[in-house]
């Protein structure tokens, strides 16, 4: 998939959303269970080119991760930086893609604050921006993304991964054998067509 296969969908009656927050493992960065090394951060099929696109447009770009390897002692806060950064580095499409990131180092059994389900960051940077959540998406590969972004009343795009393939229902998530995890789809129900 190249930049220019994307374009505005014509025709189309939905419009982009003004915000768009997105999971990182397994939605912009192949899954490996709690990613610490930047060595092996590896981009999804067409998430640059989608990424990019939806800056050109002048949509928000939020990263909004779960780690609790960090409260489980597996590695420090500093590993999972050095990983964003290394994504951002694979990306090529500068330091400031994302006007703002979460990284949720709560333990799942802690009362949740940031940690996803909690809508709590999709909120408060709704609020900061002056963005209606009608107006935002939560982009996301697990169970915990959908939830957040129900509970904060924006809307949701489920994408389809190899770890919550169990999990998703079949009626709302497309596979696509030939991409990993099926990042057109969120392209896709985000109002861009994509051509192969």
């Amino acid at each position: 998939m190249s930049s220019a296969a994307i374009q505005p969908a014509e025709g189309n009656e939905r419009k982009l959303p003004r915000a768009v927050f997105l999971d990182r493992d397994g939605t912009l960065i192949r899954h490996v269970h709690y990613l610490h090394q930047p060595e092996l951060v590896e981009l999804l099929p067409g998430v640059r080119e989608s990424l990019q696109f939806l800056r050109e447009q002048g949509v928000l770009l939020f990263l909004f991760t779960n780690q609790s390897g960090v409260a489980k002692g597996l590695f420090p806060l500093a590993d999972v930086e050095a990983v964003n950064r290394r994504m951002l580095e694979l990306l090529s499409l500068g330091d400031d893609l994302f006007t703002d990131v979460c990284i949720a180092t709560e333990m799942p059994s802690d009362t949740p604050k940031y940690r996803k389900p909690s809508p709590r960051f999709i909120l408060e940077s709704l609020a900061k921006c002056g963005i209606d959540p009608t107006d935002a998406a939560m982009v996301g590969d697990n169970p915990t993304d959908w939830e957040a972004g129900v509970r904060a009343n924006v809307n949701v795009v489920r994408v389809l991964s190899p770890v919550t393939a169990a999990s998703a229902e079949p009626d709302l998530v497309r596979s696509d054998e030939r991409i990993y995890p099926a990042v057109q789809q969120w392209v896709v129900s985000l109002g861009m067509p994509l051509e192969d």
